[in-house]
């Protein structure tokens, strides 16, 4: 399988192909609204305002397996990121990444790409990147700051 053969919910509940963004540098993001890494945000939505234009799209999956950080209804997460980062990047259904329930597209991103604890989300804002043609190539810790990441972006773009 590819990336590009799997489906997720957006934020409304609306079916969603990730075929829908081939030739697209992507990076996809288990996000949290009550974490210490929330200020990543803003980093992310000045990424994306700089480099959508160019091809790149920022995935962002609302996670509250983490210590409950991220409560809510995805409504309410939608609007907190709205409003106070002025986020403008596509949202998605609040989902799970790890243990039995964990949705299969990060099932599929864990076996691409191992991190410091294997293949197991450490925490919120662990971010994957993907090339043009769909390939894992790069996942990154929470600790790593979009802005520490932006050079591996324009080099895909």
């Amino acid at each position: 399988m590819s990336i590009y053969d799997y489906k997720v919910l957006d934020n409304q509940g609306n079916e969603v192909s990730l075929a829908n963004y081939k030739d697209k540098v992507l990076l996809i993001v288990n996000t949290a609204t009550g974490c210490g890494f929330t200020p990543q945000y803003e980093g992310l939505e000045n990424l994306y305002q700089e480099l959508n234009e160019k091809g790149f799209e920022i995935l962002d999956f609302p996670c509250n397996q983490f210590a409950g950080q991220a409560p809510g209804t995805d409504e309410e997460i939608h609007e907190f990121c709205t409003l106070k980062y002025h986020t403008s990047f596509k949202r998605f259904k609040k989902i799970k990444v790890n243990g039995k329930e964990e949705d299969p597209l990060y099932t599929y991103l864990k076996d691409q790409k191992s991190g410091t604890m294997g293949k197991r989300i450490k925490w919120n804002f662990t971010k994957f990147l993907v090339d043009r043609n769909g390939n894992v190539v790069g996942r990154y810790a929470p600790t790593d700051k979009p802005a520490d990441i932006k050079e591996d972006i324009i080099k895909l773009l």
